[in-house]
């Protein structure tokens, strides 16, 4: 981890350009009916008041204080309710974020402040593995297109090098909940190679320092079963079919989805959603030229566009797959997203969340006025690592999408194709969201479910 950290200090500090920090509170966006979102730029909601969705605003206000408050590095939140645009806010790191960033990575506020200082509803927010949902609804998108039959049919249909092993068991399915019976794989720093994780701790193994983050994922064997894998737990027995969050598992979708429909991710999601939506995105790859198309796509991670646009989707849920009038999402494969709860809880876990066609619901906590909210299994969403979260409450129609601070470095290739080594470090490529994505030691104080709260308790 210091060897990350380290890493990634010295990647920051070849980045420069300008901007600020400041200690004031950013304000919500004004609501303007000449905003070109509305006209032209969205193309996706009314904008409108509190009041007219028949939410109070000083509450809602006082729910996006929190969000925004110094500590959270909140760069962006937005939400839409009964098809509105209703509030939004954006801004750049705060005084004493900054002062934690410095600090913790020794380097200068201005370096800092040139990333991360100046922060818009133009600016990119990323995804990491809220693309993992994406990448779910592109295979929904397949299937309706015949392109993928079934989701019980076998990976090995699109993945031949599975159909004489024991892997031909594996389902679209299973690899779409995490229980595809295959260990998580994880960067080795002493071979400088991708090997199955030594402990169960992370998030889905570490794919990120390698050039090449897809064939290590395709030649995973499946685990045996009835013994302690330290991949999983170090106490608990593995058994088949257990929950075990993995980024190999989408690495794979994606993979799938390339061979079925010959196109690479962003292609395909060009074509049949984001051209749809209105939404410019930008899908990273790995830095391996022979794979794919001049790189294998990320589909577990990586997905750069604007607050605006990740609220889209999470929209386009809401509207049963619909937009502009037309089916862009199949609505069987939504109402098999809302199934989760019922057959994709995690019993690991007693069922206090659950995890499903690359989707979560979120947890139940206790407020600080000693109400548990929300309700388990009950809101939907994304979630990826340093808190993007597009949060979907069916029940209130209504969508959340908050993104942490984040600046692109390309000091490489210029492009989004993900290259870091210590032996080129000044060549690096890599997704920079604060705090952990940095390497800062500190954790963010914003909880999605009390932020949730405060929204809803402006729901009059």
């Amino acid at each position: 981890m210091r060897s990350l950290i380290w890493l990634i200090c010295i990647i920051l500090m070849t980045s420069c350009g300008g901007g600020g920090s400041s200690s004031d509170q950013p304000a919500p966006v004004p609501v303007s009916p000449t905003d070109p979102c509305a006209q032209s730029d969205c193309n996706a909601w009314q904008e409108a008041t509190p009041a007219s969705v028949g939410m109070d605003s000083a509450k809602l206000n006082a729910a996006f204080d929190y969000a925004f408050g110094d500590g959270s590095f909140t760069q962006a939140t937005v939400v839409i309710k009964d098809n509105k645009l209703i509030e939004e806010r954006y801004r750049g790191i705060l005084d004493g974020e900054l002062a934690t960033v410095t600090a913790s990575l020794g380097l200068d506020a201005t370096t800092i402040n040139g990333l991360f200082g100046t922060k818009d509803k133009d600016s990119l927010a990323s995804s990491w593995s809220t693309a993992k949902s994406f990448a779910s609804v592109l295979v929904g998108i397949a299937l309706e297109q015949g392109l993928i039959t079934s989701l019980s049919e076998s990976a090995s249909v699109y993945i031949t090098e599975w159909a004489d092993d024991e892997r031909a068991t594996i389902t679209l399915r299973q690899l779409l909940d995490m229980r595809s019976g295959m260990p998580t794989v994880c960067f080795d720093q002493t071979t400088g190679s991708l090997g199955t994780c030594t402990t169960a701790e992370g998030s889905g193994g570490s794919l990120v320092f390698s050039n090449n983050q897809m064939d290590a994922c395709l030649a995973r064997e499946l685990a045996e079963t009835g013994v302690i894998q330290p991949w999983y737990s170090s106490t608990a027995v593995y058994q088949a079919g257990a929950w075990l969050y993995s980024n190999c598992d989408t690495m794979v979708i994606g993979e799938i989805l390339y061979r079925a429909t010959g196109k690479d991710l962003e292609t395909y999601a060009d074509i049949n959603l984001f051209s749809k939506l209105g939404i410019t995105a930008q899908w990273w790859q790995d830095n391996d030229s022979t794979d794919q198309v001049d790189g294998n796509y990320l589909a577990y991670c990586c997905l750069d566009m604007t607050p605006r646009d990740f609220a889209k989707f999470g929209q386009l849920l809401l509207n049963n797959g619909v937009w502009n009038e037309e089916q862009v999402l199949p609505s069987s494969y939504i109402d098999k997203i809302k199934n989760i709860t019922a057959d994709s809880q995690v019993a690991e876990y007693n069922g206090a969340f659950s995890y499903g066609l690359k989707f979560w619901t979120i947890g139940s906590i206790t407020q600080p006025d000693g109400t548990i909210f929300p309700d388990a299994n009950t809101i939907y969403s994304t979630i990826g690592f340093d808190g993007q979260y597009i949060m979907i409450d069916f029940e209130n129609n209504m969508v959340v999408a908050r993104n942490s601070l984040y600046q692109p470095v390309l000091n490489g290739s210029g492009e989004r194709k993900m290259a870091i080594t210590a032996a080129g470090i000044a060549q690096s490529d890599f997704v920079a969201t604060l705090p952990q994505g940095t390497g800062v030691s500190a954790n963010s104080n914003f909880s999605p479910a009390n932020f949730l709260y405060r929204v809803n308790q402006a729901i009059q």
